[in-house]
């Protein structure tokens, strides 16, 4: 295995303040993944029931699978990954009608049941949504699928992390109060390093990603780029101890290639999400459209739910996201996609 080291470096500064045009990415962007077309599939739900989430997603996928030239098939690996999306709790988490159909997609196309994972932080915000067995009946929606929750610290590899001299030490949902313990046999050295979760892009032929919106304190949006970064690595929030620190690390983590090499789409639902509050749940401040996204662009994915989080907002008297918080600038600015919503190509889908 390829040893991985992301440094956390001023670059992302420079590139800020320079913004010198084709080269601005430097050298960190040799290599990379080209940025995706803003190109978003979009299918109405008539109601967010199994069977229309059922229609839907294939149909989407269908459409994907055309404009990419090839079916998902299963490849060397045989396996594929779904990052599900559960850390503000029951009523904001990935629906599961939407992670059942994907799977019988994937199903469809060749993928055997054990072979379909998913991948989530928190083990008990897991079992609250419904994506882990009921400690009552010991029963799951997603019986037979592996469950891998990362707060485990089993799917971590230590040659595979990012690097950032940023001190660790409180949970990155519950920001404002410290939730973990001082371990004094922590070294210096790896208290900077955030470990990368493994399994979605070295144990799958490719992975999905399964976010729900909110809006976030310090990130603006946790929406696609966030469950596919930070909440999909150890040791993450610290960076929350400052306003430029979690955007840096979240456009440098997803700007790696191996990771974006096997990111094959996001698949999100406006079944609900979130404007104000967040990323804890208040079902107060929550809007519920009948839309389902497919994109290759998780940058394009994160600047229109701005735009719908900043709009509620104005709507209901608060102030929009403010605009130093750089999160899609920045992983725009590394190729990771664009930000330009208004120039997002719709492409419908369905009924």
């Amino acid at each position: 295995m390829l040893n991985l080291r992301i440094t956390h470096f001023a670059l992302i500064f420079s590139l800020v303040a320079s913004l010198t045009g084709p080269r601005a990415a430097g050298a960190a962007a040799e290599g990379r993944p080209r940025t995706p077309e803003p190109v978003v599939w979009e299918a109405a739900l008539g109601d967010f029931s199994d069977p229309v989430y059922a229609a839907r997603v294939e149909q989407l996928i269908s459409r994907f699978e055309g404009a990419l030239g090839q079916k998902l098939a299963p490849g060397e690996k045989g396996r594929v990954g779904l990052k599900i999306y559960a850390d503000s709790g029951p009523g904001l988490a990935t629906p599961l009608g939407l992670t059942k159909a994907v799977i019988a997609a994937l199903e469809r196309r060749g993928y055997a049941k054990g072979k379909i994972f998913l991948v989530g932080l928190n083990q008990q915000r897991l079992r609250f949504t419904g994506y882990l067995p009921s400690l009552v009946t010991g029963k799951s929606a997603f019986d037979g699928h592996p469950v891998y929750v990362l707060e485990s610290g089993r799917y971590f590899d230590p040659v595979w992390f990012y690097d950032s001299p940023l001190p660790s030490r409180f949970d990155p949902i519950l920001v404002q109060k410290s939730v973990e313990a001082f371990d004094a046999e922590t070294s210096l050295e790896d208290d900077r390093k955030s470990f990368l979760a493994t399994p979605l892009f070295v144990d799958a032929d490719f992975w999905i990603n399964l976010p729900v919106y909110t809006d976030h304190p310090v990130l603006g949006v946790n929406g696609a780029l966030v469950n596919a970064t930070l909440w999909n690595a150890s040791n993450t929030a610290r960076f929350f101890r400052s306003p430029a620190s979690a955007p840096a690390a979240v456009a440098e983590m997803s700007a790696i290639p191996e990771l974006r090499g096997t990111w094959m789409f996001t698949l999100a639902s406006l079944e609900r999400y979130q404007f104000i509050g967040g990323p804890w749940f208040n079902s107060l401040y929550t809007i519920s459209e009948p839309r389902l996204w497919l994109s290759a662009d998780p940058v394009l994915l994160d600047s229109l739910m701005l735009e719908r989080i900043n709009r509620y907002r104005l709507r209901n008297g608060f102030n929009a996201v403010p605009d130093e918080i750089r999160t899609l600038e920045f992983a725009s600015i590394l190729g990771v996609g664009s930000r330009k919503a208004e120039q997002a190509r719709f492409v419908k889908v369905g009924d």
